[in-house]
């Protein structure tokens, strides 16, 4: 068994999974995954190549056949047990992820939770894969529609939810008859690797489920590129997304793409405050601010803006920053590179005039000395244009502007790039009503904070990506439509 499971002085060693079986390294690089809570080397895995993608695509697509053949409840009877597996293994892959990303203990059981639900989803709708018969122009005629997979599905996943991300595109892709390839995300990449593990314990078959470990500018390309490839699905950065796409275009490839968020935080006066605070708290922070469709920038009525910051900070400043395993409220940023990014933005923002309301940033000695600490910081912003306002920041830190209207707070949210997710806090039923016409995000958030429901749908807009995940809309994404003339005549 491969043991994915880093214990105190111990450095685990991965290794890819294609066709079924483990594939350690041998005379090739290793990179090594480390513990962004106290930087130590947990783990190392094969850095693989494009010959490594290419022969794991070649095995899904030798087994994919095969697979589309059986009947869907079959497949769906397989990926259940993979569910049944992860529930059986729950703690020991809330710590492999803790361990490897950083998000705190509470939370990576959360994610776990969330690994299972997508598989099981996916498995409800084994029976629901339908077509359509219609009435033809053409006399004796009818017009069958039918899905069918697409071949084989390549995975790309982001790092900040290593685990969840894996299955959110798994669960659906192998139920529809697809077979899947994950390139597995070279800063978080146990987690996937555990995900193989369970999948070969219950029996998938091989080449069904296959993961490869690497780079995403080398393997990654190679599986955009290449022909055996029918269909890409990536959660990342709006950066990647765009490569991706220049990747794929040659071969015309079908792309899934969810990208980066700008998300606004819009508070009117007529707002509850208390839970308007307690739910920007949550957007803001979770993850170490590692979410996507994180609070990422507030615009709140001038009749209210003084209370809502005051008790924002309050509680902003009660959170608890700590060992991740001790389940503290915020753990560290995954690596020391995104420690700076978010430094040089906030730097950037206090150069140009930011008002700090709350004054955190890098942490670095006592309990701090090792690993990549950062403390929430709150700014407050004359401007839409400030750096806050208008650049992705993944990181623990959010800046306010002060509107006086809710049109003032509707065009500066959607003036930005991004069109992932937005939040409203009001009790006026009109302007419930009108936002959702007027904001240009795929994802609204009234009066809760974020984090989206399985059958729902988690799409963006603009450069927040193409296609989507979750729900009856998702799931029938990973099939593609036929259409037959059957003449009788």
């Amino acid at each position: 068994m491969l043991d994915l499971l880093p214990t105190d002085g111990k450095v685990s060693k991965g290794a890819m999974y294609i066709d079924g079986a483990w594939r350690h390294a041998t005379d090739r690089p290793l990179i090594e995954v480390e513990n962004p809570a106290n930087e130590e080397t947990i783990a190392t895995i094969p850095e693989g190549t494009s010959d490594d993608a290419l022969e794991a695509l070649a095995a899904a697509h030798r087994a994919q056949p095969t697979w589309a053949v059986l009947p869907a409840i079959e497949r769906g009877r397989l990926v259940a047990k993979l569910a049944d597996a992860v529930a059986a293994n729950a703690e020991r892959l809330a710590t492999i992820i803790t361990m490897e990303q950083g998000k705190p203990i509470s939370q990576a059981r959360g994610e776990v939770g969330a690994v299972e639900t997508f598989l099981r989803y996916a498995v409800s709708h084994a029976r629901s894969i339908s077509g359509d018969v219609q009435r033809s122009d053409s006399t004796n005629e009818e017009i069958h529609l039918r899905r069918h997979p697409y071949g084989v599905v390549v995975g790309l996943t982001s790092w900040n939810y290593p685990a969840a991300l894996v299955t959110r595109k798994l669960g659906p892709a192998l139920v529809t008859g697809n077979t899947f390839v994950l390139l597995a995300h070279e800063i978080t990449p146990l987690s996937g690797l555990e995900i193989a593990r369970l999948a070969h314990e219950v029996g998938i078959p091989k080449g069904i489920f296959n993961v490869v470990t690497g780079r995403g500018r080398v393997v990654g390309q190679a599986m955009v590129e290449s022909p055996l490839t029918g269909l890409v699905t990536m959660t990342g950065s709006t950066r990647a997304g765009r490569e991706i796409y220049r990747a794929g275009a040659d071969t015309l490839k079908v792309l899934r793409l969810e990208l980066g968020g700008k998300a606004p935080f819009i508070v009117m006066e007529d707002a509850d405050i208390d839970k308007a605070v307690a739910a920007a708290v949550t957007a803001r922070f979770t993850n170490c601010g590692q979410i996507c469709t994180c609070n990422e920038r507030m615009y709140l009525h001038r009749d209210i803006a003084d209370e809502f910051l005051d008790k924002f900070v309050r509680a902003t400043k009660a959170l608890s920053i700590g060992d991740p395993m001790k389940d503290s409220d915020i753990g560290p940023k995954v690596s020391g590179v995104e420690v700076e990014k978010v430094k040089e933005i906030v730097d950037r923002n206090v150069s140009e005039g930011a008002e700090v309301l709350l004054e955190g940033g890098p942490l670095n000695e006592g309990q701090y000395a090792k690993g990549h600490w950062y403390a929430p910081s709150v700014l407050s912003v004359a401007s839409n244009a400030a750096p806050l306002m208008q650049e992705e920041v993944f990181g623990p830190v959010v800046a306010a502007l002060r509107v006086d209207s809710f049109e003032e707070a509707i065009a500066h949210a959607n003036d930005t790039e991004f069109g992932l997710s937005a939040f409203l806090f009001t009790n006026d039923i009109k302007r419930m009503m009108r936002a959702p016409y007027e904001l240009k995000f795929g994802e609204i958030y009234f009066n809760r904070a974020n984090g989206e429901s399985v059958q729902g749908f988690h799409t963006g807009w603009g450069h927040s990506g193409l296609g989507g995940e979750d729900g009856k809309y998702g799931f029938d994404g990973y099939l593609r439509k036929q259409t037959t003339y059957v003449n009788w005549g």
